[in-house]
């Protein structure tokens, strides 16, 4: 798999990576995450209300998703404690059939 390519958010994925991908891309939970954090930060709690998800599951998901480099997670202080904030510039993803 190669990195995202500069900023125009496009992540080119080839080989065996192609079936890692598309089965993470399979869950209709996980694809809701991405396209949420398309270019914005968005709070895990905040996340999970809006896909009607516990805190939990949600936490689960964007693990997966973080695992495989769709998204990146940061933490930032709250009003108590830090909180959990994704995002991803994922706009589109190739996959190169060789």
């Amino acid at each position: 798999m190669k990195e995202i390519e500069g900023n125009s958010g496009v992540l080119r994925v080839e080989g065996d990576k192609i079936i890692e991908i598309a089965s993470i891309l399979s869950s209709k939970t996980r694809l809701e995450i991405l396209k949420r954090t398309l270019n914005t930060e968005v709070d895990v709690d905040e996340l999970a209300k809006e896909i009607n998800q516990s805190k939990a599951n949600t936490s689960a998901q964007i693990r997966i998703l973080e695992k495989a480099g769709l998204i990146k997670t940061i933490y930032k202080p709250g009003i108590r404690g830090v909180k959990k904030i994704c995002t991803s510039n994922v706009r589109e993803i190739v996959f190169v059939l060789k």
